[in-house]
């Protein structure tokens, strides 16, 4: 039977949230309950906003919160780098291989064309509409910037089985059109790099917030395109505030160091966390090995979770 790999996979971009505890968490425990490998890997893709000491500190929480792991950045492994900058290679070769089959062409839109053009998918993204996928001899576009570089998307649906939320069919070509591959400042694009990463260090299980679900039809294709095994998926609800919307790094009252400063205990984050997901009764405060046995996916709740009053203080 193969051994389950499952990874948590930040970005340091700040300090982690409750939010993030919250996803890590999860993960931590789908794979300590198969008895399976957990691996720390740091997205640093993003030169402009990931910071060293943000990686220092986000590995410190995990620590408090009693969230270890088999391989990352400060312990090694067989798959090593774990940190992204230093694997940009790897994202080029898989890059190359996509372009010697033809499936990569240059884009040379603004982000202003973008804007007057593209119809919107939901979600904020919109539908990219071929533009230079139709217009690759036009010199003054060329002259005028240096290109991203998208995925000619062949046409077809994707379909697969979320563990969590179920049967999945998206026609990228349709509902999402041609995707980045490669930024315009030379920059290899997330989905390109989760897929690479993920592949290369034979990871089983991705369990990740729900919000990156309309992604994954994109990233398995890449995986088919790329001949790669994918991994399973888990999606899970988001934590959001009172107003409905999502936690993130601005909501500095909600990192953890803050709440660390004020003298909330790792345990009741956990058990606060082990209660909104359903895997215990009562909120109290529980260590996160103790939840070990009673991980169950089923238990999680389908809709997002409102971080209330009921916050461990």
């Amino acid at each position: 039977m193969q051994i389950m790999r499952g990874r948590f996979a930040p970005s340091p971009t700040g300090e982690i949230h409750l939010g993030n505890a919250w996803t890590a968490l999860l993960s931590w425990l789908q794979v300590r309950s198969a008895g399976g490998t957990m691996v720390l890997r740091i997205e640093d893709l993003d030169p402009d906003r990931s910071r060293p000491a943000y990686i220092a500190g986000l590995m410190s929480d995990m620590k408090w919160l009693g969230l270890d792991w088999d391989e990352g950045p400060d312990v090694g492994g067989r798959y090593a780098p774990y940190t992204q900058g230093q694997r940009r290679e790897l994202y080029q070769a898989a890059l190359d291989r996509l372009a010697a089959a033809g499936l990569v062409y240059p884009c040379y839109c603004t982000r202003a064309e973008l804007a007057a053009s593209a119809p919107h998918a939901g979600d904020n993204e919109r539908i990219y509409p071929g533009t230079c996928r139709q217009r690759q001899g036009d010199a003054a576009r060329k002259a005028a910037r240096q290109p991203a570089l998208r995925l000619a998307v062949p046409p077809g649906e994707i379909a697969f089985t979320d563990l969590h939320y179920g049967p999945v069919v998206q026609d990228v070509s349709r509902e999402v059109g041609d995707f980045i591959v490669r930024r315009s400042d030379g920059v290899h694009a997330y989905q390109l790099a989760v897929v690479v990463d993920d592949a290369a260090m034979g990871i089983t299980h991705v369990l990740r917030g729900q919000d990156l679900l309309s992604s994954t039809p994109r990233q398995l294709l890449l995986y088919r395109l790329l001949q790669m095994n994918a991994p399973a998926f888990t999606h899970v609800p988001l934590l959001i505030d009172a107003a409905g919307n999502r936690l993130s790094k601005r909501q500095q009252g909600l990192a953890l160091a803050a709440l660390r400063a004020k003298g909330v205990r790792p345990e009741a984050i956990i058990g606060y966390l082990a209660f909104k997901a359903g895997l215990i009764d009562v909120c109290q405060p529980v260590k996160a090995v103790e939840l070990i046995s009673c991980f169950d996916a089923a238990k999680l709740p389908q809709d997002n979770v409102i971080v209330d009053s009921r916050l461990p203080m």
